[in-house]
């Protein structure tokens, strides 16, 4: 025996002790009952509220309910009063036979808490049979030499009634010779005797017939009669003696019809015809007429029906034997039945709760009783249920039994369990009967949704249409009916200026998720919400799920040029020393996609050029250079067409002009274009207004260094590092500067721009930062004709 089970064995030992130890106290005596017997159905027999000391409505709600022996219930409870009534008519003389007193024992079950009452019903006979005599007519034979005080056995009459209600006396009709005597047997039975009181004259009257009347004890009293005719004969001096006054024997139930019970034998002193010997049945009752027979030669008494322990346990049967000359003497055989095991054992259900909570503690199931009609070991019975099911049995009184679950069970592992109980006797062989109880488990709202999935993520491609379905996500409740119903809702991710039921919503009872209008993936690239699933119980049980949304770039955007600017404010952007060597860098083309990935890869490409063998630009980083030396024949004035195209399917393309102005050296304040006739005042002019443009720039240097002096100096004091009030103002966002040279500004590659409006002859110079740690500063504060300084 495992250690587990031996547990299992000492915890049940200890709820058998504990449940006998409640038992004792929750199961006491009423009493008895009386009602008499044919009283009508319906009849009020007690009023158990009143009995037990209950108010009406607490008997309603401990469940109280009435138990009998067997499966005919004789009695029943009225729940609305608590009045005990008659359900059938009874009969006493079915109920008990000849049993007296007749007690039909019941009981009183309350459930909650459980508690038994014991009680009997006692049926009261009533006079309602007369004594009858199983003949209409008996023959005595009486020699003529008997003296006085000479005792004649009568058969005695049957009444079925028992008590003062039973035959109580015998009577005969007036005559001078006999009259009649009234005794009791051992059980109670009146039985006559006719004694004689005067001598016989054969020859005077040869036969007497008298009427022997039996009397009940009712009220008033009943009779019956029958005829006796006695018959005077010549002497016969020597009556039938038997070898045994008393014969005693013991048969089990289960002989079969015609076997041999006893032998009787009688002697007779006489001679002839005198000592021939009939031997029959005498003083018998109508019922050991159909059991027994008697041999009238041999004296052999066998068998005429099947016996049975559980009807009748004694039979006591008087045996006559008469000579030929009518005397006649008797004798007694006493026939005990022996119990054989042949009923299998019965079981009676009280109560039962079904279905039960799944949740329930240590809950009574059932309540029922076992019985067996047998005795002794045979009736001994032992009641059991199987060991892989959490219920046990706790017994009560009287064979009482109840079903209990061992605790709080779980109906999502097991609905329902066939409860097979066994009932089996101790007797040789034993029997036994099997009651299956199919108990369910009731659901309680205990699980909670359950995501198939941990986390979902759903992928989605901007540009959507509405309404478009981008999956779906799903829970399961292991709980059953109304507590499984699963819905669904959106819960926000309390972001800020973020509407999420303005972009998706789901169906609340399958899940599916939309895209209520289009998303761009250049807004939100991704986004993240959580769903939760409710069930339907009481109360309702949740649980949620992270959904993360990312949406997919598609190539909806062309590259934008970020320089050179293409707002046709100026003329030409680009100055290009005729000394300059093959490979001299012209200039860059700056641009960005706003795409991702392959739909945001830039490739450069010059489409058209006044001089298409002078210049070329590179594919990967729109750098424009010399292809070869510059000659006087190249125009001064040079127009280049450049393509930036992306990567994406299908590619986008933009469009970029640069002019390129071809001179003899930076220093030159003015460089004459073919075909133009410019006036000296107008030179002098233009270099005023150089000079100006000159001293503001380097006043509005001098003033920012001194303001970032002064703002360093003060931000150093507060020791804050919040460099958000630099960032830049303008439309294009910082992330835009590139240090991989695939189509933006390198780190390597600084410039300090600044062209005047209108101004076709300023000089553009490539300069070093002046002071290397005010790059940030001067790029988000120096403007120039809407040109940023891009670092």
């Amino acid at each position: 025996m495992t250690l587990k089970r031996k547990a299992i064995l000492r915890q049940r030992q200890v709820l058998f002790l504990v449940f006998l130890l409640w038992v004792s106290e929750a199961s006491c005596e009423l009493g008895r009952f009386l009602v008499a017997e044919e009283t009508e159905k319906g009849s009020f027999v007690a009023n158990v509220a009143t009995v037990l000391g209950l108010e009406l409505g607490n008997l309603s709600a401990r469940g109280a309910r009435i138990s009998s022996r067997g499966n005919k219930q004789i009695l029943q409870l009225r729940g609305e009063n608590g009045d005990l009534v008659l359900k059938d008519k009874l009969d006493r003389e079915e109920l008990c036979g000849s049993a007296e007193p007749c007690l039909l024992p019941f009981q009183i079950l309350l459930e909650n808490p459980f508690k038994i009452f014991r009680a009997e019903l006692l049926v009261g006979d009533i006079n309602d049979h007369s004594p009858v005599f199983l003949e209409p007519e008996m023959l005595l034979k009486i020699p003529e030499n008997s003296i006085p005080g000479t005792v004649l056995p009568l058969k005695n009459a049957e009444d079925l009634d028992v008590g003062s209600n039973a035959v109580q006396n015998y009577t005969i009709s007036p005559n001078s010779h006999f009259h009649v005597q009234t005794h009791s047997r051992s059980e109670g039975r009146k039985f006559p005797e006719l004694v004689l009181i005067k001598t016989l004259d054969r020859e005077e009257q040869p036969e007497f017939t008298l009427i022997l009347t039996a009397i009940d004890g009712g009220s008033p009293p009943r009779s019956g009669t029958t005829r006796v005719r006695i018959a005077v004969l010549d002497i016969n001096d020597n009556a039938p003696i038997f070898t045994q006054p008393q014969y005693e024997v013991r048969i089990p139930e289960n002989n079969s019809i015609g076997s041999l019970v006893v032998t009787i034998s009688a002697e007779d002193l006489d001679t002839g015809k005198n000592a021939e010997i009939l031997y029959s049945l005498f003083h018998s009752s109508e019922e050991i007429i159909k059991t027994f027979e008697v041999n009238p030669i041999s004296g052999d008494i066998r068998l005429r029906k099947k016996l049975d322990f559980e009807t009748i346990q004694r039979y006591e049967v008087d045996i006559e034997g008469t000579d030929g000359g009518g005397l006649s003497g008797k004798c007694t055989v006493i026939v005990h039945v022996i119990d054989l095991n042949d009923n299998a054992p019965e079981l009676t259900m009280s109560s039962l709760t079904n279905p039960i909570p799944e949740n329930a503690p240590e809950t009574v199931v059932a309540v029922f009783s076992i019985s067996d009609l047998d005795s002794g070991e045979n009736g001994r019975l032992v009641c059991s249920i199987q060991e892989d099911i959490p219920f046990i049995l706790q017994p009560s009184i009287e064979n009482f039994y109840a079903l209990v679950t061992e605790g709080a069970l779980d109906r999502e592992n097991k609905a329902q369990y066939n409860v097979m109980i066994t009932v089996t006797d101790l007797g040789f062989p034993r029997l036994k009967s099997e009651y299956n109880i199919t108990v369910f488990i009731s659901d309680v709202n205990d699980n909670p949704p359950v995501f198939t999935q941990t986390e979902y993520t759903l992928y989605l491609k901007e540009n959507n249409s509405p309404a478009f379905h981008l999956g779906s996500v799903s829970a399961n409740d292991r709980d059953s009916g109304t507590n499984a119903k699963v819905t669904y809702s959106l819960q926000p991710p309390g972001l800020e200026n973020f509407s999420l039921f303005s972009y998706i919503s789901i169906n609340s009872d399958n899940g599916h998720l939309y895209a209520l209008r289009s998303l761009d993936y250049e807004i939100i690239p991704t986004f993240q919400f959580s769903v939760k699933a409710t069930d339907g119980g009481l109360p309702a049980l949740s649980s949620q799920v992270l959904v993360q949304v990312v949406v997919l770039d598609e190539n909806d955007n062309s590259p934008l040029v970020l320089y050179p600017l293409q707002n046709g404010t100026v003329s030409y952007n680009d100055l290009v020393p005729r000394a300059a060597e093959p490979g001299y860098l012209v200039t860059k083309v700056v641009a960005v996609d706003e795409d991702s990935g392959q739909n945001s890869w830039l490739s450069y490409q010059l489409l058209k050029a006044t001089d298409p063998g002078l210049f070329t630009v590179w594919s990967h980083n729109g750098e424009v250079r010399t292809v070869r030396p510059i000659s006087d024949r190249d125009a001064i004035k040079q127009k280049l067409l450049v393509l930036v195209k992306d990567n994406g399917q299908p590619p986008l393309s933009t469009a970029v002009t640069l002019n390129v102005l071809l001179v003899d050296g930076f220093s030159e304040p003015y460089i004459k274009l073919p075909g133009s006739s410019k006036e000296p005042a107008q030179t002098d002019s233009l270099t005023l207004y150089l000079v100006i443009s000159l001293a503001s720039i380097s006043f509005l240097f001098l003033f920012f260094i001194i303001v970032f002096t002064v703002l360093h100096l003060w931000r150093r004091k507060r020791d804050s590092s919040d460099s958000s009030h630099f960032e830049s103002n303008g439309p294009f966002p910082g992330h835009l500067v590139d240090a991989s040279g695939t189509g933006t500004l390198s780190h390597s590659y600084q410039y300090e721009a600044c062209l005047n409006s209108g101004s076709g002859t300023s000089e553009f110079k490539f300069l070093k930062p002046i002071i290397p740690s005010l790059p940030n500063l001067l790029s988000s504060l120096l403007k120039c004709n809407n040109l940023y300084l891009i670092l």
